[in-house]
């Protein structure tokens, strides 16, 4: 099955989370920027951070600089990404599994069935579970292909990936790496501005390149 590749467009995605049966008592917004006066417009509470960054080689090789910051936690729900564009909506499964308890579900909903499906599962398993699963492979090629913005072969791939507070520490969320990436303590109050601090560090990497874009998961 092939995953088309998904804009980061708040619509877009309160859209999959709405066909995926999330009750809408929580919705994305875009973040303009990531300097304070920017994020205090963000609503509150906010849960969690997402952010859309070009895969360079300068990225690729910062990755493989950052094990040991790989948390071995059984606190947090990892999934591996496996399958080429669904980085989208595995970012979308990190940010909201990671927040299971604030969200509703609509009754028969496909997203908390598969939660419950893999909750034990390892994050390999979950990855090959998310694969087999045609009703969420339907729903995110539907909304992405929604899209305004059709990436050609040859330029450069995008990807997501999601930042939450969990239990008071501070998590980002990458499927391509082994694990999340702890980056220390936080809280619902500090959250969003620790989370920007960290996406500051992904773009001061990248010299020159402006091609980052930031929503947050907000109570509506």
């Amino acid at each position: 099955m092939e995953w088309t590749a998904m804009e980061l467009n708040p619509e877009m995605l309160n859209l999959l989370m709405k066909s995926l049966g999330v009750n809408e008592s929580w919705r994305f917004v875009d973040v303009v920027g990531l300097e304070s006066e920017q994020l205090s417009a963000v609503p509150k509470p906010c849960c969690s951070l997402m952010l859309l960054f070009p895969l360079t080689q300068q990225h690729e090789t910062f990755r493989k600089q950052q094990a040991d910051k790989i948390a071995e936690d059984s606190g947090v729900y990892f999934l591996k990404q496996t399958a080429s564009n669904s980085c989208g909506t595995i970012a979308l499964l990190h940010a909201v599994a990671n927040n299971k308890g604030k969200f509703a579900f609509a009754s028969g909903s496909v997203l908390e069935k598969f939660l419950n499906e893999t909750a034990n599962m390892s994050p390999e398993d979950r990855a090959k579970h998310l694969e087999n699963n045609k009703t969420i492979f339907d729903a995110h090629n539907e909304v992405a292909s929604q899209g305004q913005c059709r990436p050609a072969a040859d330029k450069v791939n995008f990807h997501f990936i999601t930042f939450v507070n969990v239990n008071g520490q501070l998590y980002e969320f990458d499927g391509r790496v082994n694990g999340p990436v702890k980056h220390g303590s936080t809280s619902d109050e500090s959250f969003i501005m620790d989370a920007a601090k960290v996406c500051h560090g992904f773009m001061e990497r990248e010299q020159g390149e402006v091609r980052f874009s930031s929503v947050a998961l907000c109570q509506s």
